[in-house]
């Protein structure tokens, strides 16, 4: 099944994937055409941008400026319910991060699955796999209920749900929290 994700997401289509948290749709953050896809599928605004989940501190070095409180705290919670908003080192189309700040939410998923997959493509823009303000999904079987085939792969598994991560902004020179979660920092 990640043999399938990994050819959809480089045919720049959207594919179902299971997270530490709850299930997401995920596709490529640097093909604008599966991005696209993906707000549409969803009914997402585009003004309501989404973050990047990825596989590993080392990764997430190329994608933001990862140094110091970052970089601890990085090393502290990740894999785990930690996002945090960097200035990215790459450029990504508006809808993912916010561009008018010039940043980006990253993640590293405690989820097996999930993490083979970002080992395997890089990192993935992620939203959850629900119709824009409907209710959160964790598993495949669901995800499909509401999507059908307007997303190429379902990525087999079952998510614990839980707490929203917590949100912290390392682009300064202290962390700041932008949302309470489960990690306390």
């Amino acid at each position: 099944m990640i043999e399938e994700a990994v050819e959809a997401i480089h045919s720049s289509q959207v594919v179902g994937i299971p997270t530490d948290t709850v299930y997401g749709l995920a596709a490529d953050p640097q093909e604008r055409e599966a991005v696209s896809r993906l707000f549409e599928i969803k009914g997402r605004p585009e003004h309501k941008p989404v973050g990047l989940l990825i596989a590993s501190v080392e990764q997430a070095k190329t994608i933001g400026e990862i140094e110091g409180v970052g970089e601890e705290l990085a090393r502290a919670h990740w894999p785990g319910p930690l996002t945090m908003v960097v200035t990215p080192r790459v450029i990504l189309y508006d809808w993912v991060g916010d561009a008018y700040l010039r940043t980006i939410g990253i993640r590293v998923p405690d989820h097996p699955v999930a993490r083979e997959l970002l080992e395997r493509i890089g990192p993935l823009v992620v939203t959850s796999a629900n119709r824009s303000g409907g209710k959160e999904v964790m598993s495949d079987i669901e995800a499909r209920r509401i999507f059908g085939e307007e997303v190429a792969v379902y990525v087999e598994g079952k998510c614990p749900g839980g707490e929203a991560s917590t949100v912290v902004d390392v682009t300064g020179a202290h962390a700041v929290i932008l949302r309470k979660g489960p990690v306390s920092i």
